[in-house]
């Protein structure tokens, strides 16, 4: 295998990595609204010599949400040597809290100035995977068919890589998505989940003149909330060998203070590694919701009812550690000095639908910490190693 030894110094200009993760992070690029993102990762790599054939805006396109500006991006190119092809992927959206941000560095990282998130989760990976793009293209490196995918749409769903085709991005034989913080981490294992919405039907009268004629579905919301609780099922869930987690996150309902509330939506998700056991989890909350809503009655007995869809979000994934794209992350790491250790999360990622469309794919950080919080910032040195780990990745014969 031909690369540098950790001991010589990467082709990677840290110092224009770091513009790029600046420049980035200044832009504007909520999920739907990655346009801006796209333009200016087009524009660097046109100058860097990347031809117009090899950039492609794919269109958006279920499951994509029909408010969405475009599909992912795709940079293709061909390879210097024969050889499977290798993709390596970002998001290009970042959360609400993000809104606004200016970064600044700080003591070796870059922190957002003022009361918002930095916009590091994902602008990080983008960044890097620009400067390795940009980095082979300026300096003609070798290297076998890549591709560079930039997804719009995971914050809110993992939607741009729920709609890969494996034709669009090359049909690469491995896969390395960057969206975590230590790079040393090869994240070969993340959960899978299910979202859940509970309409929540009761029967309506007037709250002052006539509450008993009344069924409140805000009544059998809390109800069966507070039974899922109690059971066990609700947050940090462990049943036995299985274990997971569980949120009802989103309520809302009613129209005035003196009607008893007639319809109450309350959505929710539910996770676990295990797929049987996810489904469990959401039975939990189904049986819940009927149950309370046949319990809580007005004078009349009549009762309220529940109309309960759940809707799988992605499938959670392991990786064995013998699979060819973990040992080979683990042979160009060592070769640059870095201890890998292999972990599993607990959070979604774009490799998981991409795993389950029989892409393999791995997760590495670029030093992104914090995501989705005030406190979010990019540790400079983890970003800079990141970046060099990418590109031998890329370029190893």
């Amino acid at each position: 295998m031909k690369m540098k030894s950790k001991g010589q110094r990467s082709l990677v200009d840290e110092t224009r990595a770091r513009q790029h993760l600046l420049a980035l992070l200044n832009i504007p690029g909520l999920s739907g609204e990655e346009m801006l993102v796209a333009a200016h990762i087009e524009k660097v790599l046109r100058a860097a010599g990347c031809k117009p054939g090899w950039l492609r805006r794919l269109p958006a396109r279920p499951p994509l949400p029909a408010k969405f500006g475009m599909g992912n991006l795709v940079v293709h190119l061909p390879g210097t040597f024969a050889g499977p092809c290798r993709m390596f992927l970002a998001h290009m959206d970042t959360v609400p809290l993000c809104r606004g941000a200016q970064p600044v560095i700080k003591a070796g990282q870059v922190v957002a100035r003022g009361h918002t998130a930095l916009g590091g989760d994902n602008r990080a990976g983008v960044a890097a995977l620009l400067a390795v793009a940009e980095t082979i293209l300026k300096h003609n490196l070798p290297h076998p068919p890549l591709t560079f995918l930039f997804t719009v749409g995971e914050e809110v769903g993992l939607y741009g890589a729920k709609s890969v085709q494996a034709a669009e991005v090359g049909k690469p034989a491995m896969a390395f998505n960057f969206d975590s913080g230590k790079p040393e981490e090869i994240i070969s294992g993340a959960i899978g989940a299910q979202r859940w919405r509970a309409e929540l039907h009761g029967v309506s009268s007037h709250a002052g003149m006539h509450p008993e004629r009344g069924a409140s579905a805000i009544l059998i919301a809390s109800r069966a909330l507070a039974e899922v609780a109690d059971r066990g099922w609700f947050g940090k869930i462990r049943k036995g060998q299985r274990s997971g987690t569980s949120n009802a996150g989103v309520i809302h309902g009613g129209d005035a203070t003196n009607q008893v509330t007639h319809h109450v939506v309350v959505q929710g998700e539910s996770r676990s590694h295990n797929p049987a056991f996810i489904k469990q989890i959401s039975a939990a909350y189904r049986t819940a919701f009927e149950r309370a809503a046949f319990k809580v009655r007005n004078c009349e007995g009549e009762h309220g009812r529940v109309e309960f869809h759940c809707d799988n979000d992605y499938q959670p994934f392991h990786i064995k550690d013998s699979a060819p794209v973990v040992r080979y992350t683990q042979k160009i790491a060592g070769l640059l000095g870095i201890k890998t250790n292999n972990v599993s999360i607990n959070g979604g990622l774009d490799a998981n639908p991409l795993n389950a469309a029989g892409i393999p794919t791995i997760t590495l950080g670029v030093g992104a910490h914090h995501p989705h919080a005030y406190d979010e910032y990019v540790d400079l040195t983890q970003f800079a190693t990141g970046c060099r780990l990418t590109l031998a990745l890329a370029t190893a014969g």
